[in-house]
Parts: structure tokens; sequence; C-alpha cells
């Protein structure tokens, strides 16, 4: 009977051991496991769709307080050493100058970029009969003629340009406008003979005969003639 109840006490020894030992934590219990339903919430949830606010603008309200100041603001930079303007030369565009006009070989002349509006007009007016063939008295018993002579291809010119309410003739051209050279515009005038130096190009009948216009880059001699020009130009 003794043996008996001794074998009994270590049995539940041994019983009381493997419960101790199961709740020291080294094999956690079933219900202590993560189940896969508790895995699936411990993933993080999708990104929310992103739904733009419209903000109207307050007025008065620059919204510069809600922004960074740009740190380069502050920096204005190396100081210049030199006039900007040093050592520069006039700006071309192609073959058009900002200071003077050209004569092209297609017998038309660009005006420089810079040119007052009527020095633009004379230019432009003397590129529709620069080509035209030399005619005496043509351009004086009508604007639009089949042929022009010096003082009326000068006076057309002039007369797009709005500085002459007619033809005139080289002589009466003597006393016409200022005396001396122009700015911008210069007629060289004598009694037999007219031409005109505009913007630094020459519109003259007798460059016809070396150009086949009445442009040309060359200046020719002004010996004889009186220098006169329009006001202001």
């Amino acid at each position: 009977m003794k043996r008996r109840l001794s074998l009994v006490a270590a049995l539940a020894a041994i019983g009381v051991a493997v419960v101790a030992l199961s709740a020291s934590g080294d094999e956690p219990p079933a219900a202590d496991k993560p189940s896969v339903a508790a895995a699936k919430k411990s993933e993080l949830p999708p990104l929310p769709k992103l739904r733009p606010k419209v903000v109207e603008p307050v007025a008065g309200d620059s919204g510069a307080a809600d922004i960074a100041p740009d740190p380069g603001l502050t920096d204005a930079g190396p100081k210049p050493t030199q006039p900007a303007s040093k050592g520069a030369h006039p700006r071309r565009i192609g073959r058009t100058d900002i200071t003077k006009a050209t004569a092209l070989p297609n017998g038309i002349a660009l005006p420089p970029l810079d040119a007052p509006e009527e020095v633009k007009q004379i230019i432009e007016a003397g590129n529709i009969i620069a080509r035209s063939p030399y005619k005496w008295g043509g351009g004086h018993g009508k604007w639009l003629d089949n042929g022009y002579d010096c003082s009326g291809s000068v006076s057309f010119a002039l007369a797009a340009a709005g500085l002459l309410e007619g033809p005139m003739a080289s002589g009466p051209l003597m006393s016409w406008g200022e005396p001396g050279k122009g700015k911008w515009v210069t007629i060289y005038t004598h009694p037999g003979h007219v031409f005109m130096e505009v913007a630094g190009v020459l519109f003259d009948t007798s460059n016809a005969r070396v150009t086949g216009s009445r442009w040309g880059n060359q200046m020719r001699s002004t010996a004889g003639f009186v220098a006169r020009h329009p006001a202001g130009l």
C-alpha cells in the first residue's frame, strides 16, 4: 500500500513538473499563437486616394506666409568688376544692324532696328522703286509711275514717310528742311541732281548703273552739293 502511494506521488510530481515547464514560455500555448486573421490586421492599410482641395485666393493675401523664404533671393552674387557695356559691339541680327542700314545684293535695303519710324518708312518706300528704271520727269506727274528720275525717287521716299506733300525738283530741295547733315537722313542736292543718305546707305539713281538698284553701301563724293535734312532726323 505504501509502495502504491509512493508511485502515485512520484507520477503526480512528474505531472507538476511538466505543467511548470509548459508555463515557462519555452512552448507558448496554442491560444497565445498569432492567428492568420491577426497577422492580416497588422499589415499597413492602403494609401488613401488624394483629392486636391481648391483654395480660392483671398484679396490682399499673397500667401507668402505659407512659403519658406528662398535663400537665393538674399544673395546678390559677386559684384561686377567693369561696366556691362565695356568692349561691347553693336548687335547684329542676320545682316541687320541696330545702328546702320544695309543695302543687299538683291537691290533692297534693310533699315536699322533702332531707327525712328520715319527712317524705316523712307527705306521701305525706297525699296518699292529701288529697281525701277530711270525716267526723266518720272514720279512728278503721279506717285506710282513706270520710272523715276533722281528728284522723283527722293520725293517718293520722303513723301511716304509724311515729310513731303508733293514731288519736288532738285533745285527747290536745296532750301528744303534744315541745313546741314542729319543724324539719320541727309539730302545732297544741286540744280542738276539729288540723292540722299539714309542711315548710312546711299539712295541714288546713278547707283543703278553699278548695283542695278538705287541703294548702295558705298558713299559718293558730295562736292558741289548742298546738304539738307528733315527736321529732327
